[in-house]
């Protein structure tokens, strides 16, 4: 872990970071153009690409998920701004990954309401995620960070939404807009019939309280159709789309644009 705290704090200064992003993609036809997560990954000098769970676990025991939570922020509403995407109300959506560290910083919000209004990024386009255990371990931050990011206008998601002890009583309390199922439970639906239940049971209750629903996890085409029966309303895995470069994918996103308007 040592090793990968220099490392990391290389990768920060030559700018070895590079976005990724994965489809979301809606049950119902669409009412927004896009609607992705941004992924981080780590470029080795011979073009190499490596997964998160090799440095986020040392970057996280070092604390310096705010550092690299930041550079994500940044470099995302660069791109999008760059592109021309994410400039007007409604347009789309883009998740944006938190950590539970990340929390604990006292500037975090003015950091992006300044980014945003630098690059002149709707709020209405721009979905924070933080993970269900992150936001309960600590819950009075995390309930301060979220009522600030929406009263801007920015949105709010629970990512592996459904581990947590108290999962449904916490929730009354968390201003979100998306409830994201984890993925332990969407993997096992066809074959465990107590899994399957619990997704029914998040999907239901999430939908009871106005929040959309998100499937994470989905590897194959009987995972989709049974998600859609149940009436989750998104789905995101490698059945749905697997996760490719940000740039090629909002230069994907600008040519459809374009031949559907030209």
């Amino acid at each position: 872990h040592l090793h990968w705290v220099t490392r990391i704090q290389q990768a920060l200064r030559n700018n070895m970071f590079i976005l990724y992003c994965q489809l979301i993609r809606p049950v119902a036809p669409a009412t927004r153009d896009y609607h992705f997560e941004v992924l981080l990954r780590l470029q080795e000098e011979d073009g190499s690409i490596i997964p998160p769970d090799k440095f986020i676990p040392p970057a996280e025991q070092f604390n310096l998920m705010p550092i690299i939570d930041r550079w994500v922020i940044d470099c995302t509403f660069a791109s999008l701004s760059s592109a021309g995407f994410a400039g007007t109300r409604g347009e789309g959506v883009v998740s944006i990954n938190l950590s539970g560290q990340t929390l604990a910083d006292p500037e975090l919000s003015g950091y992006i309401f300044d980014n945003a209004e630098k690059y002149r990024i709707a709020p209405d386009c721009i979905c924070f995620e933080i993970t269900e255990t992150s936001a309960i371990r600590d819950i009075n931050n995390a309930g301060l960070i979220f009522r600030q990011l929406r009263s801007r206008g920015f949105r709010l998601s629970l990512d592996d939404f459904g581990t947590g002890l108290s999962t449904f009583s916490y929730l009354k309390d968390m201003p979100v807009d998306y409830l994201k199922i984890d993925g332990s439970f969407v993997r096992t639906i066809l074959d465990d019939r107590i899994t399957s239940a619990m997704v029914e049971s998040i999907n239901h209750v999430g939908h009871v309280m106005g929040l959309e629903t998100i499937a994470e996890y989905v590897e194959n085409d009987a995972l989709a159709q049974q998600l859609k029966h149940i009436g989750v309303d998104h789905l995101q895995g490698y059945a749905i789309a697997k996760p490719v470069d940000l740039q090629e994918y909002l230069s994907g996103l600008r040519t459809a644009e374009s031949a559907c308007t030209g």
